[in-house]
């Protein structure tokens, strides 16, 4: 059964520096490689997402 608990401010926050640290890296990404670095990180994540919705979906 899933926790009703509210999530804290501390792990709010954590999860928006990795997610702005993630756009930033592939910004700069963007910025270093031009082109390949904005669709070779989004091939990359092909398989982690696919893996991450087949253990979601088996539960």
């Amino acid at each position: 059964m899933a926790s009703t608990e509210p999530v804290s401010n501390k792990t709010l926050i954590a999860i928006y520096a990795v997610l702005l640290l993630a756009v930033l890296l592939w910004g700069g990404a963007i910025a270093i490689f031009g082109i390949p670095g904005l669709y070779i990180p989004a091939l990359c994540a092909v398989p982690v997402i696919y893996t991450l919705l087949i253990i979601i979906s088996r539960g």
